[in-house]
This record gives structure tokens, C-alpha cells and sequence, in this order.
């Protein structure tokens, strides 16, 4: 399948294959978890949570918000402390890492069914400018959530969505020989496993 490019997208890097033409920036983009040592300024740190900040939400509530340390700061090792032993494991190279958690209500106080799903509008748009930049930006679950909260003092009406790991591609040598095996762009499921028309069907 050819996939459609632009001048923000560069040639596919992987063999993956299309059932229908889209842009090559959403096949590119993987999560690997081989990251340099390289870091990351505050400009270019800003400008993915920029292009969160334009994501949709609904009533324009916009949910999201974004808790970060660059490495080698306090807030970094806080955050890091947060981290299950398997991530901390690869994780250690990333320049920022990030803990994203999304307002369970709006501002008159009525309770918002799409928190989350908004917050992972702002997290993909993050995601993807940071593809476009030459960053990997890679979600992470397996932490303390009930230790971040009270490490990083989020009020109850704030839900604890993910973490995030942003870094420069790094050389899956340098990861433990278990996450080596696994430094490759994953499938997806087929469109007939996702989508239905008329109802759900199992």
C-alpha cells in the first residue's frame, strides 16, 4: 500500500504495511526504548507540550496536564523513583520524563465523561510532534500510581493517566539482552477487528 507523504514526514523506516493510504508520519512512529544519552532544552521540551495544548477536548475543557523533570534534576529523580524496576531499567537514558493526568471535572464542576479520552488527544498530539522532530516519546503505565500522587501533591479531582520517557534514538545494544529481543516496530490489528458498522460485534 503507498503510503501519502509530506514535507514534515521522512521515508518509511519500517516494512510495515497499510491496508488503506495514510500519512507516513503515523507509520513511522513506534515506541522504541533504546534512548541516548542525549539531552533535551527547555525550547524543544515546550514546544511538544505546545502542540498538546492545541489538542481537541470537549467544551474545550482541555483536561490535561503535563508534570515533567529533565535529567539530572530533582523532579527527575522523583519521577524516576516512580517507576516500576523494568523501566527503570531503560528508562534512566531519557532527557525528560513526563506524568500526565487529566481534570475529572469541568470548571462548574459536573463531572466530565471524557477526561481521559481528551488527555490522550493532547498525549497523541505530543507524540506526534515529537516524531516529527526526531524525538521518541514513549507511554509508559507500569509505575506507582498511588505513590505519584501523593509524591507530586495531585488533588483527587485529577485522575493519574501515564508516564512518558522522551529521548533521542539510542542502540538497542545498550538496553538489558531481555529488551533487546523486543527493539522493533509492532503490527497492528486488521480494520476488520476494530471497526463494526451498526453495533459491536465480539
Amino acid at each position: 500500500m503507498i503510503i501519502e507523504k509530506t514535507q514534515l514526514t521522512a521515508e518509511p523506516v519500517t516494512d510495515r504495511q497499510t491496508e488503506n493510504p495514510v500519512n507516513a508520519l503515523f507509520v513511522n512512529r513506534w515506541s522504541p526504548r533504546a534512548l541516548s544519552d542525549e539531552k533535551i532544552s527547555h525550547a524543544e521540551l515546550m514546544k511538544l507540550f505546545e502542540a498538546a495544548r492545541w489538542a481537541p477536548s470537549s467544551y474545550n475543557n482541555q483536561p490535561w496536564r503535563f508534570i515533567f523533570g529533565l535529567r539530572d534534576t530533582l523532579a527527575w529523580n522523583v519521577l524516576y523513583k516512580l517507576l516500576n524496576d523494568h523501566n527503570q531499567s531503560w528508562a534512566k537514558q531519557a532527557a525528560a520524563l513526563v506524568l500526565i493526568v487529566s481534570k475529572r471535572t469541568f470548571d462548574n464542576g459536573m463531572l466530565s465523561q471524557t477526561h481521559s479520552f481528551d488527555a490522550g488527544s493532547a498525549w497523541m498530539s505530543m507524540v506526534l510532534q515529537g516524531s516529527m522532530d526526531g524525538w521518541i516519546i514513549h507511554g509508559i503505565e507500569g509505575f506507582d500510581y498511588a505513590k505519584a500522587r501523593i509524591a507530586l501533591n495531585i488533588p483527587d479531582e485529577y485522575a493519574v493517566e501515564a508516564m512518558a520517557a522522551i529521548g533521542r534514538p539510542g542502540h538497542k545494544e545498550d538496553l538489558p539482552p531481555p529488551l533487546q529481543t523486543k527493539e522493533f516496530p509492532s503490527d497492528r490489528k486488521r480494520l476488520s477487528d476494530i471497526i463494526f458498522e451498526g453495533a459491536f460485534r465480539a
